[in-house]
């Protein structure tokens, strides 16, 4: 079965003010042509499907385009769609509509209540089980899988009521985020003997992010470990924008299909398509992996150079003066009126920076202003947030106080 897998449409965002709009036409399009070339059985769209929870009635009226375009064409031989909806959508709005289109063979993942039962597609090698599991934040998560096993108690279902012997509104056995997703994909009720798919929206201990992605949601108490994915012979990932492994090959972020900020300059930006083969007992089943190149109607890059450098005809007569360009002039002196004069060259530059003597020495300045006075424990909770986004809680304080004491103390007893 060939499948294709993507995420993070990001539909509606806007780049150092620029709307994306017009890009995202031109590369959704393009994705319509690819799956029309190769005529995949499923199209499975990993979450932030727009860019906020509240989209614009442009953003909407892309993705209308886009999936009706897309439904279109898999309809005629029989293929599916499968949406979930990620960290910048809204739940709700994604999943309206959803039990009236699955009708129509394109499947969108309810509001997680912690009850996910799979879609199961057929190919000559027998069934192939799809599991959606969307982004949902911890309490959340606690909430949907107390209630659903709370519920199965009341119907009788014994394993669920050895699992669930307290009624509190949270699962106490559920302390992380890592947790529970283990608890989610446990009710889930996996048959081994089948090819299983998840599609989720999750960030994987050790993969690789860059700066264009929500850094609170990633951040450490969000982490998953590779390990929960185990009983799936494939794991299409959305939330970061680099296409990558996470651990293994059948756990894949497909990235971005557009580069939405200068830290993805140097992404090679693909389409992730799949061709999901047989499957042995005990085995995962064989999965052969291509990444399929996408053009964009503007790529992301950089300039570095002194203005003179970068204004000189044979330094850009050969390159695509309309990219979207992050300028960085390495003049000491500044450069009155540089924006509007680089514009007449570059007109779509996004970003005008200064890299010199000037600007080290500010930044070395402004980071040792920013660090003076501040306590250790002060330098520390600044940095536990930034990773964390919340403070650290009463007891973690008296650990880290305790700590630096003893390496006070110890410092002390050197000298």
């Amino acid at each position: 079965m060939k499948i294709i897998h993507l995420s993070d449409l990001h539909i509606g965002k806007k780049v150092h003010n620029v709307s994306m709009l017009p890009d995202q036409r031109h590369i959704l399009s393009q994705i319509l042509e690819i799956a029309a070339e190769h005529m995949p059985q499923a199209v499975l769209i990993a979450g932030d499907i727009y860019d906020q929870s509240v989209p614009s009635a442009d953003a909407v009226a892309l993705f209308d385009f886009f999936l009706n375009s897309l439904s279109a064409l898999l309809s005629k031989y029989g293929g599916s769609i499968f949406i979930i909806s990620g960290n910048h959508d809204s739940p709700e709005r994604i999943a309206f509509g959803g039990g009236i289109m699955a009708g129509s063979g394109v499947y969108i993942s309810p509001v997680y209540n912690g009850d996910i039962k799979p879609v199961v597609l057929k190919d000559e090698y027998g069934d192939i089980a799809f599991y959606m599991l969307p982004f949902v934040r911890l309490p959340e998560f606690r909430h949907a899988l107390a209630a659903a096993g709370n519920e199965a108690v009341k119907n009788g279902d014994s394993l669920a009521a050895e699992n669930n012997a307290s009624d509190n509104s949270e699962d106490p056995e559920i302390k992380t985020y890592d947790d529970a997703v283990r608890a989610a994909i446990s009710r889930m009720n996996i048959n081994p003997e089948c090819r299983n798919i998840l599609i989720t929206h999750q960030f994987v201990t050790g993969a690789q992010r860059c700066e264009s992605e929500d850094i609170i949601s990633v951040g450490g108490a969000d982490n998953v470990d590779a390990s929960v994915f185990a009983p799936f012979d494939y794991v299409a990932l959305g939330h970061l924008h680099g296409p990558q492994n996470a651990g293994s090959p059948k756990i894949r972020y497909c990235g971005t299909p557009l580069k939405y900020s200068f830290s993805e300059k140097d992404h090679i930006k693909t389409v992730t398509l799949l061709d999901i083969g047989d499957k042995e007992a005990g085995k995962c089943a064989e999965i052969l992996i291509k990444e399929l190149p996408l053009k964009p109607l503007h790529d992301m890059r950089e300039i570095r150079g002194k203005y003179s450098d970068i204004m000189l005809r044979e330094n850009y007569e050969n390159t695509d003066t309309n990219d979207y360009v992050r300028i960085i002039l390495t003049d000491e002196n500044f450069i009155p009126y540089g924006m509007p004069l680089l514009r007449t060259v570059y007109p779509n530059a996004m970003l005008l920076d200064y890299d010199n003597e000037r600007t080290k020495n500010n930044a070395e300045m402004k980071s040792a202003e920013n660090a003076r006075g501040k306590s250790n424990m002060d330098l520390l909770d600044e940095l536990y947030k930034m990773i964390n986004g919340k403070e650290m809680s009463k007891e973690q304080r008296e650990f880290a106080s305790e700590i630096f004491e003893e390496i006070s103390g110890n410092q002390k007893e050197v000298k």
